[in-house]
């Protein structure tokens, strides 16, 4: 069992505090993703983790046993990094291997356990080869290969992709996730790319300021985010805020009435939200739909066609709202436009940026690929 517990877990610099008592449990074989803007801790939290900074108080458990005394080498961890850090002089097979000779395994068995490590990463025809022959994404496949030649308890990866082109970076990310489920690892991975996040996580924490926001699945997130922070950082383009009004709140929902007067009902729960009480309403780009009749309306101001999808910027009372249409809409730019959304699909927000739970469960919400790996497991 690959598990991780951080147990209000505190880092401080002097006097500044950059992580704010982190609770967070990681089960074996679970990919993790920390995300969050440049500045919110996640890097420090991972090398907290892999034992290159102290705690200044808390306890970081791995498999059962208190680790923060312990070196990392000692901690059975592997760390991949934004550089590749590969011997400029060495092949690609003596860099994979290089931390098995150190360690003093003897060169059959360091072979051994190499080649296997290729066979996975698909590296079998460059092991002769020097780095400077490798393109970015094969040095990146061999400073991974030099963490799975160790076999690690729990593998950690500190934004890996970062270096590479947009290209690159989806093959990757295919490469990752496929990777994760050959291994049946635990991994813990840092960006900033929410996309990363959304598309390789079994479970996302999105950290902001040293605090853990939210911790849950992509569509949990995506459907159900806990506050205006997590609904803004998560999904793209970033979700769309109005300000709004409560007309009447219950149990069942809120009546709201929008920018342009109409009145709509929104299916979440309203007990404690005051009439007249200032909300903001969340509604994501995909959830806006062209409607000649719809209450919400503006002038086209930018209009990006991505082929399949098309991209609206629509100025609305100083707003700039965006709406991911049809890729063969006729619009053009300062276009009148009206729009309208389903109550389901918004999120209202209160004036600390809390959001109000949601009465609509979406069925995806807490569904993993860790879920779904048990289920083939179960079914084998």
């Amino acid at each position: 069992m690959a598990t991780l517990q951080l147990n209000n877990v505190v880092k401080s610099f002097e006097d500044t505090q950059v992580i704010q008592g982190v609770d967070l449990e990681v089960k074996d074989q679970e990919f993790v993703v920390f995300v969050g803007p440049s500045g919110c801790g996640k890097s420090t939290l991972l090398r907290m983790i892999a034992g290159l900074e102290s705690t200044t108080s808390g306890d970081i458990v791995i498999e059962n046993q208190r680790v923060n005394d312990l070196g990392p080498a000692e901690r059975g961890l592997a760390m991949v990094f934004q550089s590749y850090a590969l011997y400029p002089h060495m092949t690609v097979e003596d860099n994979m291997g290089f931390s098995l000779k150190l360690a003093g395994e003897n060169k059959e068995a360091r072979r051994e356990k190499v080649l296997e490590a290729a066979r996975i990463l698909q590296l079998e025809p460059l092991l002769d080869r020097k780095p400077k022959a490798l393109s970015g994404g094969q040095r990146q496949r061999v400073a991974i290969g030099r963490a799975i030649v160790r076999n690690p308890s729990i593998f950690l990866f500190d934004e890996p992709l970062s270096n590479l082109d947009a290209a690159l970076r989806v093959q990757m990310r295919i490469e990752l996730a496929r990777l994760h489920e050959e291994l049946k690892a635990t991994m813990i991975y840092v960006t900033h790319d929410q996309i990363e996040a959304m598309t390789m996580a079994d479970k996302i924490v999105v950290l902001q300021g040293g605090v853990v926001e939210q911790v849950g699945s992509p569509m949990e997130l995506y459907h159900h985010p806990r506050n205006r922070f997590v609904a803004g950082f998560i999904g793209s383009p970033k979700m769309n805020f109005l300000p709004v009004s409560a007309e009447s709140a219950a149990a069942d929902g809120v009546t709201i009435r929008l920018p342009g007067g109409d009145t709509t009902r929104v299916p979440v729960q309203g007990t404690g939200c005051q009439p007249g009480e200032a909300l903001t309403l969340g509604v994501r780009p995909e959830h806006l739909v062209l409607d000649e009749t719809g209450p919400l309306q503006g002038r086209i101001q930018v209009i990006e066609r991505l082929g399949g999808q098309t991209s609206l910027y629509v100025e609305m009372d100083d707003e700039l709202i965006t709406l991911m249409v049809d890729g063969d809409v006729t619009h053009r730019v300062g276009d009148e436009v009206r729009f309208t959304f389903e109550p389901r699909r918004g999120h209202l927000f209160t004036g600390d940026d809390m959001a109000l739970e949601s009465l609509e469960r979406h069925p995806l919400a807490s569904l993993t690929r860790l879920d779904h790996r048990a289920a083939s497991d179960a079914e084998a």
